[in-house]
């Protein structure tokens, strides 16, 4: 039986292969384009470039559900970033996120044009354009923006931490399994202990706190995140699960889920949206097939 040999950091780390993976073909340590292309504009204010991961989705939420408000300003051209191929690298892409990733938005109402990346400050501009989804007496507002930004800082264990190590890594090894699982756990716990107290997660009310938590810790305990549902043993925390369902079968919700994917059953494929009449279509495909 052979023996692991330990790694050894050097003293200087230097980039001379490909980290491994499913997504080492695009991981770099460097920042900027990596070829021209300019990034398409529709005829609508807002203009998305995204792809349907946890953090794409919460911005199609968002924009489902003001539409359903009514607000006719939030109309949108969702066009797809395929970050496999490094579509996050263009000249046009970088231009809008220096940061290359998904997802970015563009308010084309605006003189000049507005950018606004990072999905947690796309969810805040949106709110605060539309006056919706963010209350406006201050404790209230405190305790969505406070629910907000813990879930921009914790995601990233989640997924980049227990998602990688668990999931994507070509290899498994117990000590980064064991080390991000105990804390994805311990923030399943931190939702599931606050939403026994109260319906949605920032207090009475539907907010953008609920929209940026359910696509990463939603899913999850809906068994759509890692295949690790049995793993996590997502089914103790029942409040979580109660309100993951709840916010799930929100019509605005189940149409903001299929903008921009591009893998799963195909009537949940909307992998581009220019007009309601998009997610329509795939409804009516829906409906026939049941």
């Amino acid at each position: 039986m052979s023996e692991t040999i330990p790694y050894v950091p050097p003293k200087v780390w230097k980039w001379e292969q490909p980290s491994g993976g499913q997504f080492a073909n695009i991981n770099r340590p460097v920042s900027g384009a990596t070829h021209e292309k300019d990034l398409p504009v529709g005829k609508h204010p807002l203009q998305l470039y995204s792809l349907a991961t946890p953090n794409g989705v919460k911005v199609t939420i968002m924009l489902e559900e003001l539409l359903a408000l009514g607000f006719e300003g939030a109309e949108y051209d969702a066009w797809l970033i395929r970050i496999n191929e490094g579509d996050q690298f263009s000249s046009g892409f970088v231009g809008a996120n220096p940061n290359s990733k998904i997802p970015a938005l563009v308010d084309t109402s605006t003189t000049p044009p507005t950018r606004v990346f990072e999905s947690g400050s796309i969810l805040l501009y949106l709110a605060e354009k539309f006056g919706a989804f963010l209350p406006e007496d201050p404790a209230a507002r405190t305790e969505t923006l406070n629910w907000l930004f813990w879930q921009m800082g914790s995601a990233p264990y989640v997924g980049g931490g227990f998602g990688h190590f668990y999931f994507y890594a070509p290899e498994k090894f117990q000590y980064p399994i064991d080390r991000f699982t105990m804390e994805t756990k311990r923030q399943l716990d931190v939702l599931d202990k606050t939403l026994a107290e109260r319906p949605y997660i920032a207090g009475d009310d539907y907010t953008i706190a609920d929209m940026a938590i359910f696509p990463w810790y939603g899913g999850m305990v809906l068994g759509r995140s890692y295949d690790a549902a049995e793993f996590l043993s997502v089914h103790e925390y029942k409040h979580l699960v109660n309100w993951a369902q709840k916010i799930d079968a929100r019509p605005a919700v189940v149409r903001g889920r299929k903008v921009n994917r591009t893998w799963g059953d195909d009537h949940e494929q909307v992998p581009e949206r220019h007009d309601a009449a998009d997610l329509d279509a795939k409804q009516v495909l829906e409906s026939a097939a049941e």
